[in-house]
């Protein structure tokens, strides 16, 4: 038998123990959905500038707008079009989408947070006439 002053102690631990692996959980879970939802806004910006990437060149879709086909892909990725640098060029040089998505999660329901991300597509609209098999004229 132990000491008088130790009866009960190991009940004092136990209940200490799991108090902190509960606390424990509830971090690690915190973590999680702040990492689940950084995914979600980086896959939303690039689909968004991979989407208005090429309308930049030659209008399409309903209203042949870059940033309105962005904004659709970022939407239907869950977040929200923060930004749109993709004005319409005609010519046949190389040009760069950028796209902003916000995502506002609330962690563990109680602070939200807004993650941003920025997302670039390279569009080159001669590869749509140089692709495999193409040669110059008066070449091969």
């Amino acid at each position: 038998m132990g000491l008088k002053w130790e009866q009960g102690s190991v009940s004092v631990f136990a209940v200490a123990a799991l108090i902190l692996g509960f606390l424990m959980v509830v971090a690690v879970a915190g973590i999680g959905q702040v990492i689940v939802a950084r995914e979600r806004v980086v896959a939303a910006a690039e689909a968004g500038a991979l989407a208005a990437a090429p309308v930049t060149f030659r209008p399409f879709g309903a209203s042949g707008s870059a940033a309105v086909e962005a904004d659709r892909l970022v939407r239907a990725n869950g977040a929200t079009l923060v930004r749109c640098d993709c004005s319409h060029n005609p010519r046949y040089d190389s040009r760069t989408a950028t796209v902003t998505a916000r995502l506002r999660v609330a962690v563990l329901g109680f602070q939200e947070i807004d993650l941003e991300h920025t997302a670039a597509a390279e569009f080159r609209p001669v590869d749509l006439i140089s692709g495999p098999g193409w040669e110059p004229a008066g070449q091969g």
